[in-house]
């Protein structure tokens, strides 16, 4: 079994270029140093990220299908070859354990594109529910360095560098060159937006990765990645989504089946759509200045005469649409109105939570946090 890549494939390529880069380890992209051009590019041009970090586990074998359909929260067995979705593998209880994009690649073979660092841990995950059936998996992170593009020119840039149409219906793929080799655009989505994920080998990737920014692609990096998620109020797994979350919490109803039959926590799932009662949900916030704020600071709000503690923040970023602080906080329910005003922390600053998403490009859906 191969063994994942750990850290960016492009690190040498970001150094050289004197981008900012995030202090430890995994050092990741944060500003190729001019942030307002770079969120620009996302809305009116091409904005280029740096997601070779990514991991991809491939499941195949006749029984392949049957095994992570009976398993994972949404379709498997009725998808065609050529066609994935959003999925994700919940616990008994109906929480989140992992996340991730499943793609059939050929009937009886599955690859599931998973952010960093998860692949072993989901690999060892389904193996644990793998007992007689004909299936196998491998770990191919270290074969997987995949690029993101985003913004209303990204489509024509692909075609350009690729010399290949664009794919256009959702997690559908379609196959390119760079260079004599091939590269996979796949639609997906990233940030909240509409984008394009660029599957070339490690190999070729700084190469396509300076080809793509010569023909017109802004690099960009994590912060501008959080101001656009943040503005589309999209939730991030390991910062807004972790196993103590429910998916209709974080808004990720795109990644379940109420059609489907049984799967792991399926139970609970349809009773939180048929019966309500979740206690929290994912709200995003318009902050009253734009000095960060840290994950886990507590939001409060009086309610008949006290202050009670009504919410959690998971995600900061500074708004370029709302020109000051942002926030998405889990918020107790009956407190999710937009327009309703919080006291962030022990501090003067307040927060009130605003419409979403805020870009006309985001792919979350329209309306009010209720």
């Amino acid at each position: 079994m191969l063994v994942g890549l750990e850290r960016s494939a492009l690190l040498h390529e970001h150094q050289t270029a004197g981008a900012r880069l995030q202090p430890g380890e995994p050092a990741r992209l944060l500003t190729y140093g001019d942030v307002p051009a770079e969120y620009h590019a996302a809305q009116e041009g091409c904005a280029l990220f740096d997601e070779t970090d990514r991991g991809r586990l491939e499941v195949s074998g006749p029984e392949a299908a049957a095994f992570l359909h009976r398993l994972l929260a949404n379709e498997v067995r009725g998808l065609a070859v050529g066609s994935g979705a959003r999925n994700l593998l919940l616990d008994a209880k109906g929480k989140i354990l992992f996340e991730f994009e499943l793609y059939r690649v050929e009937d009886a073979r599955f690859v599931l594109s998973v952010p960093p660092g998860r692949a072993a841990a989901l690999a060892a995950a389904l193996e644990r529910y793998h007992f007689s059936e004909k299936i196998a998996f491998e770990n191919q992170s270290a074969s997987y360095a995949p690029l993101v593009v985003l913004g209303p020119q990204s489509d024509a840039l692909v075609e350009r560098v690729l010399a290949c149409a664009a794919p256009q219906a959702e997690y559908s793929w379609t196959s390119g060159s760079f260079e004599g080799a091939p590269v996979l655009a796949v639609r997906t989505r990233s940030a909240g937006s509409r984008a394009i994920r660029l599957v070339a080998a490690p190999e070729f990737v700084a190469r396509l990765w300076n080809a793509l920014r010569a023909a017109g692609a802004t690099a960009a990096g994590v912060i501008v990645r959080d101001i656009l998620r943040v503005e589309a109020g999209a939730a991030l797994p390991g910062e807004d989504v972790d196993e103590t979350v429910y998916p209709q919490e974080a808004r990720w109803e795109d990644a379940f089946s109420l059609e489907k039959g049984c799967y792991i926590g399926q139970e609970v799932v349809a009773k939180i759509d048929t019966y309500g009662g979740l206690n929290k949900r994912l709200t995003l916030l318009k902050v009253s200045h734009d000095d960060p704020i840290a994950r886990g600071t507590r939001l409060y709000r009086l309610d008949e005469g006290e202050w009670r503690d009504l919410g959690v923040v998971t995600s900061w970023a500074y708004s370029f649409v709302l020109d000051t602080g942002a926030v998405l906080a889990y918020v107790k329910r009956r407190h999710q109105k937009a327009g309703t005003q919080f006291r962030v922390g022990e501090g003067p600053a307040t927060a009130v939570i605003v419409r979403h998403p805020l870009r006309a490009n985001a792919l979350a859906a329209s309306g009010e946090f209720e």
